[in-house]
């Protein structure tokens, strides 16, 4: 008889996928572990090599070693033995910063630093493994992510809605999909913007050539991306820099950040962007010190949810939150305060 295996030995053998990837139509003939730095979220080159040497990395279903080269329409996948720890969700004991709760639903506010969901290199310290924690029974979005209406990055500060029904689940979503909701954030951008307020209006989508950053699609080619729509006020302006409140009338994966660099004020220090360098400016060496000693205040995008607006699910009413700008953005702000009022060399 032919030696088949049982169901226990399948199920050791069975590879999970993690990352998938189409290589874009002009891409130039590129190492895939070179390639994949780009599109992999906190993985180093050692970690893709190591994976390619044991077998996980494919391409067209067939596993290839870290100096293959990609070519255009490559279809890549990263495969382990184990499932993707997002769906394992664990329950830590971190401490939450609660700004209101009732039965239905409660408002956080996230500290920077703080990822909101799990997902490739955060697998614990996540608000998710905080509120599984804290509460019971919270819904699952559609994402089958616990309580969460929506979410904000890593590196920005500021308000997130939980809902703890599925009614309150069903009811927020609604509003965030319908754009009633009300989203508020304060940013501080490289430049002096021209106009005292405005609207950006372009489709954002994932940039074809790095999968960690999303890029703004026009006219032939914006149906790569979804529809989005930033509503920016001038608060300040500090020289070389811009204190500003942007409104969300949609809420795509780095929206603010994506929109403000593409009419040219990047985030100050929004490294995945290009804020963590010197864009406007003079090229004195007391002016490199100055910006840089406001990069080690403020060691992220400057970039804050201030303000959170909805009707509640259960008793109609509109219910705004406010949240003071923390001090690492404040403190910033201060310094180029200081340094707009003692230089005309603007």
């Amino acid at each position: 008889m032919p030696n088949i295996p049982d169901i226990s030995d399948q199920e050791e053998n069975e590879l999970y996928e993690h990352h998938a990837f189409r290589v874009v139509a002009g891409q130039q003939p590129l190492r895939i572990d070179k390639y994949l730095m780009n599109f992999i979220e906190n993985a180093t080159r050692n970690k893709i090599q190591a994976a390619a040497k044991d077998g996980s990395i494919f391409v067209n279903d067939v596993p290839v070693k870290s100096n293959y080269k990609v070519k255009p329409n490559d279809y890549i996948t990263v495969k382990f033995e184990h499932p993707p720890h997002e769906n394992l969700l664990i329950a830590e004991d971190i401490p939450i910063d609660v700004v209101y709760e009732d039965d239905d639903l409660l408002v956080v506010n996230k500290p920077a630093g703080m990822v909101v969901h799990p997902g490739h290199g955060n697998y614990s310290g996540t608000l998710i493994n905080a509120l599984i924690f804290h509460f019971e029974n919270l819904p699952n979005n559609s994402s089958e992510r616990p309580g969460l209406v929506h979410r904000i990055d890593k590196d920005t500060s500021g308000l997130l809605v939980v809902a703890k029904t599925e009614q309150a689940m069903a009811h927020l979503s609604s509003q965030f999909a319908k754009k009633t909701s009300e989203r508020e954030y304060v940013a501080l951008v490289w430049g002096n913007m021209e106009e005292e307020e405005g609207t950006i209006e372009g489709n954002i989508g994932r940039h074809p050539k790095n999968r960690l950053q999303n890029t703004v699609f026009l006219d032939d080619e914006e149906e790569q991306g979804k529809p989005a729509v930033t509503h920016y006020k001038v608060l300040e302006r500090l020289g070389y820099v811009t204190l500003v409140s942007c409104k969300l009338e949609t809420g795509r994966t780095h929206q603010i950040r994506v929109h403000m660099k593409h009419i040219g004020h990047t985030l100050f220090n929004d490294e995945r962007y290009g804020g963590e360098r010197i864009l406007k400016g003079t090229t004195f060496t007391k002016y490199k010190q100055f910006v840089d000693n406001c990069f080690k205040i403020l060691p992220r995008q400057a970039l804050h949810a201030k303000t959170l607006g909805f009707v509640h699910p259960t008793t109609n009413e509109f219910m705004r939150f406010e949240s003071e700008v923390p001090q690492d953005i404040t403190l910033c702000i201060e310094k180029w305060r200081h340094y707009a009022k003692h230089t005309s060399e603007y």
